[in-house]
């Protein structure tokens, strides 16, 4: 997660004025909440149980990508299936389904290609789905380098080039998938049919990054994973309710994020995203002399960033629609996927 802005473009009435008092809260209230220990059950029967397989503490992240490998399963009737790849000298793992054009889908922070469930099964029908787990997250390579724009955008070119995709693509990304799909666009645009910018500018404004008092915290080195070591769901679940439709991400759901992102190095490999933008905006200021040819889609939701994709994005391509996810927070594929799913279809389709 980027960040979030407030509806009236001011200040953020909920992010503190002080990062010492923010991590003082956090600490007293992680260690309550870890002794109420709150459960509830599966709510979504919709999505079978193999949709992804939980992280075993016994394996090694090599072996957990070979037991996944090849291994199929369903998500409203449509089949898709877990495969590792080497690319740019890490693992990859994505998932893959359906027939026809290839749609790549990129997935923001603190989350996986899980949170694209809702909407994969409605484009397989049509398209040829893709959703990685980007570099450091998920159950792809958590290495100590390459988390700015350009290197992870290298990471998908080759996967793309692997899965001899040799057509163009429909890129999507959300969140800190924005900036490798920005990225990606910009150094591949012949290779990039239509480009679709969810609810994060890729060229922020100056002070952005003082939007939310996270973006700085994670960029301290060391201290997020020592003060979070232990206490990953306390934190990340602030995260996931902090949404105009909390309930759209279930506990269920926030256990299968949290397994990810407690596996050694998953909670630095992302903390290092942050770390990276100060590349990845120097990147994407080189990039912007040159604005992109293809058809650019950019949403955002009404209760998070609202226009500021739009609006940056209409600075750095040449065809550019897009506007506001009504009843939506920052995290669109989930809170409010019916309607992401009518934009993609539609604009797809053009």
């Amino acid at each position: 997660m980027v960040g979030r802005l407030s509806m009236s473009g001011g200040t953020n009435p909920i992010v503190p004025s002080s990062l010492s008092i923010v991590i003082a809260v956090f600490l007293v209230v992680t260690t309550s909440a870890s002794m109420i220990g709150i459960g509830i059950g599966l709510n979504s029967p919709h999505i079978a149980l193999a949709q992804q397989l939980q992280p075993q503490a016994n394996l090694t992240s090599v072996e957990q990508q070979q037991l996944m490998e090849g291994i199929s399963f369903e998500i409203d009737n449509m089949t898709f299936s877990h495969h590792t790849t080497s690319v740019n000298g890490i693992q990859m793992h994505y998932v893959i389904g359906g027939h026809g054009d290839p749609v790549i889908l990129l997935h923001g922070w603190p989350q996986t290609w899980y949170e694209w469930r809702h909407i994969m099964p409605s484009l397989a029908k049509n398209y040829t789905v893709i959703a990685p787990d980007l570099r450091g997250l998920g159950d792809s390579s958590k290495p100590f380098w390459g988390y700015d724009g350009n290197t992870t955008a290298k990471d998908i070119y080759q996967l793309v080039s692997q899965l001899g995709l040799n057509q163009k693509i429909y890129l999507v990304g959300h969140d800190i998938g924005v900036l490798t799909a920005y990225s990606y666009a910009a150094s591949h645009p012949n290779n990039v049919s239509k480009l679709v910018i969810l609810d994060v500018p890729p060229l922020p404004p100056p002070g952005f990054e003082d939007c939310c008092w996270w973006i700085r915290f994670h960029q301290t080195p060391g201290m997020p994973e020592a003060l979070t070591a232990g206490k990953e769901r306390e934190y990340l679940s602030w995260f996931y309710r902090f949404a105009y439709n909390p309930e759209a991400i279930t506990e269920d759901d926030i256990d299968k994020y949290v397994a990810s992102y407690s596996a050694p190095g998953g909670m630095r490999a992302g903390f290092e995203y942050y770390r990276a933008f100060p590349i990845t905006l120097e990147q994407n200021k080189e990039h912007a002399n040159v604005r992109l040819p293809m058809p650019v889609l950019a949403l955002g939701g009404e209760y998070s960033f609202g226009t500021a994709a739009l609006t940056s994005m209409k600075s750095l391509a040449t065809d550019v629609r897009g506007g506001i996810v009504p009843l939506s927070g920052h995290w669109i594929p989930e809170e409010q996927p019916d309607f992401l799913v009518k934009q993609l279809a539609s604009f797809f389709s053009e």
